[in-house]
């Protein structure tokens, strides 16, 4: 699973199912354990809260085991190919997580390994965390997949912004991506869309204008301006261009639907009690970035349901490619 269209719409709405069960097994209490004997690698250039515990928890959960290796912890492209490195870990390991920076390096290791390699995140796609946020509009709003509607509002060249436009568009739904033209989409992933979207009926709509992206969605997406690993006076050239993309009260509003639901992957930027939010209050005047507290904190926002998804998504990605 490399990309967000890698397992295809049957594919990914299987693995929904899957997710399902597995949640509700937990639960009940009677989930039962598939990957007794397993052992995997994780694979870490870029740290983690969500992606990390999700992977351990549902390894732990299926009976398998987990070696982490952080950012200082392999010698992965440093004195070491990544190829090198995919054939020894997957002489070791029956499947191997990667959460870094380049999607060549996540494909390279699944080149060479020789076992089940999961991308946990690259700066081009970011297809657990999909899985994760598409299980949670579908508890939100059940039904035909088809009916759901989402607008991303923010950068809309990160990974977030990127997968889910393409994974909108793959499984038929109604997907806005709302971004300054400065920090649009590319062009050749807007036709993968129009493409994708042609063979599933999804409505692709990407725009500068906020009010058009949000009118009628029933979820609204956003994350970080500054990723992880970019330069911090990336901040001063993207908050004037991003601050009248943030979500507040008014952009809610604006949908016309009092059910609409805040979504973001996490971690977000929404008040001055971290050392970031901190220095953009200081350096922009903002509480907050790309979400206000006001919208974060209210009833509006399931993020953590959100990221409560992350381990049951993960866990039906590891049962199903090694389980019994």
């Amino acid at each position: 699973m490399l990309t967000v269209t890698g397992l295809g719409r049957t594919g990914f709405l299987e693995l929904l199912d899957r997710a399902a069960a597995l949640k509700e097994a937990k639960r009940a209490g009677h989930e039962r354990a598939e990957l007794t004997g397993r052992n995997i690698a994780l694979v870490f250039e870029k740290d983690s809260t969500r992606t990390r515990c999700a992977f351990e928890v549902a390894a732990y959960d299926q009976g398998a085991h987990v070696t982490y290796l952080g950012p200082s912890g392999s010698h992965l492209g440093r004195e070491e190919s990544v190829a090198d490195t995919a054939r020894v870990l997957g002489a070791m390991f029956d499947g191997i997580e990667f959460r870094g920076f380049a999607q060549e390096t996540v494909e390279e290791l699944a080149r060479h390994a020789g076992v089940p390699v999961w991308n946990g995140l690259t700066d081009q796609w970011h297809p657990t965390q999909m899985l994760a946020d598409v299980l949670t509009m579908r508890e939100h709003q059940p039904g035909d997949i088809e009916r759901i509607s989402y607008c991303f509002t923010g950068d809309g060249r990160g990974n977030m912004a990127r997968s889910l436009l393409i994974t909108g568009a793959m499984l038929g739904m109604d997907v806005r991506i709302a971004a300054p033209a400065a920090l649009s989409p590319p062009e050749s992933l807007v036709r993968q869309a129009e493409r994708l979207a042609q063979e599933s009926g999804a409505r692709v709509t990407v725009t500068d204008d906020l009010a058009v992206a949000l009118d009628g969605a029933a979820f609204v997406h956003t994350d970080v301006w500054v990723s992880m690993g970019e330069a911090d006076a990336e901040w001063d050239r993207r908050v004037p261009l991003l601050t009248p993309y943030r979500v507040t009260a008014e952009a809610m509003a604006a949908t016309g639907r009092p059910d609409t639901r805040f979504m973001h992957c996490l971690p977000a930027v929404h008040d001055t009690s971290t050392a970031l939010g901190k220095r953009i209050r200081e350096r922009h005047g903002l509480a907050g970035a790309e979400v206000t507290d006001e919208v974060f904190a209210s009833p509006a926002s399931i993020v953590f349901e959100q990221a409560e998804n992350r381990l049951h998504t993960i866990k039906a990605v590891l049962v199903a490619s090694l389980g019994a």
